[in-house]
């Protein structure tokens, strides 16, 4: 589902989130992510070498909360599946070119040397992904939301 606009500046001005995704044995595995409205949902970049990545590799299914700067005044939480683009299921110029888009979409910018950065995300094992929700709510929706003063 497109996100709404409310929704994607919400994300675009609150950039950290907590990922969920589900251990082998079905228990939660949560990780501090930095997020970005991205292709219609929301943008996450993640190694190779982490658990969060290998439990979305067996099980696409995640849930990520994006919570205000101030843990109170509003959070959302996306239900969804995880897209993920790396070097187990893409050509090396495709996911070149997506780690960039991803870059991008998290930084908001764009690199002085991109053959440097190209250096160092194949180094790192970078993956894109993806995440695309078929759920979202929290207390963002609520009457009243964004509460007075609030950056929206």
């Amino acid at each position: 589902m497109p996100l709404n606009p409310k929704i994607e500046q919400f994300v675009a001005d609150n950039p950290q989130g907590v990922l969920t995704t589900y251990r082998r044995n079905g228990k939660a595995q949560m990780s501090i992510v930095t997020v970005r409205p991205h292709r219609g949902g929301i943008g996450i970049s993640i190694t190779e070498d982490r658990i969060k990545f290998k439990n979305l590799l067996r099980n696409g299914d995640c849930s990520l909360l994006v919570s205000a700067a101030d843990w109170w005044s509003g959070f959302l939480v996306f239900d969804g599946r995880a897209e993920l683009t790396w070097s187990g299921n893409t050509d090396a110029e495709e996911l070149r070119l997506a780690r960039r888009e991803i870059y991008s979409a998290m930084t908001r910018k764009r690199t002085d040397d991109w053959d440097e950065y190209d250096r160092l995300v194949d180094d790192d094992k970078r993956v894109a992904v993806i995440l695309n929700p078929t759920h979202i709510y929290g207390t963002a929706f609520k009457p009243g939301w964004p509460p007075p003063n609030a950056p929206i």
